[in-house]
């Protein structure tokens, strides 16, 4: 089920790496996040055109499509940093120390392994769509305002690599985790239980109230 996590630091390498890869990823979400304001403003400039003007813009689900990967894939590897992602964690969420650390790593590692193969394919399919002999270097374009679907499909190969990358430095955490028998080990999100959660909403919800 879905959690909240935290992320642990310390001064090794393995987290000099994870706050730079995390600058991207904060990039990546934030364009995101902009994206899906983009969408209400076409939304809503679309259909006041039409109700008013009996003029919406021209092209409407062509944008919807070429905004679609950025929304839906662009915060896959923030998420999987803050350890966002929905998680069935009955029978992981028993398991403590060492034996956590060996479950997570096998469950990070067969990710790992599919995100690779996913890059290579979602590529291959972005190539299938670019030409540089093409009009507007591309193959395929929408089908309305003819706009080139490559763009939108390279973004898919560039944010499930950066996924990727993500997942191999949680993969190094795990398997830093085993090789020290650490409690609580850095670059990976550790998930809170209940208690920690409302703990912290609690603090959180006082701290408001003393600055009011």
């Amino acid at each position: 089920m879905a959690g909240s996590s935290s992320v642990l630091k310390d001064d090794t390498l393995l987290i000099r790496i994870d706050s730079r890869l995390f600058q991207i990823e904060s990039f990546l979400a934030l364009i995101g996040g902009l994206a899906v304001f983009s969408l209400m403003l076409l939304a809503v400039t679309s259909v006041g055109g039409r109700n008013f003007f009996n003029h919406p813009i021209p092209g409407y689900v062509d944008w919807i499509e070429q905004a679609m990967p950025i929304i839906a894939f662009l915060g896959v590897s923030y998420c999987q940093r803050l350890g966002a992602h929905i998680r069935m964690d009955i029978l992981v969420g028993l398991l403590r120390g060492r034996t956590l650390w060996v479950a997570e790593f096998i469950g990070t590692l067969l990710i790992l392994s599919l995100m690779v193969m996913m890059v290579w394919g979602t590529w291959a399919h972005f190539e299938r769509s670019f030409d540089w002999s093409a009009p507007y270097w591309s193959r395929d374009s929408s089908l309305d305002i003819r706009l080139p679907l490559w763009p939108a499909k390279l973004l898919v190969p560039v944010a499930f690599f950066i996924l990727t990358l993500r997942m191999a430095l949680q993969v190094w955490g795990y398997g830093r985790a085993i090789l020290t028998g650490a409690l609580q080990p850095v670059a990976v999100p550790l998930i809170e239980d209940a208690s920690t959660i409302a703990e912290k909403e609690v603090e959180a919800v006082s701290g408001h109230e003393n600055e009011n």
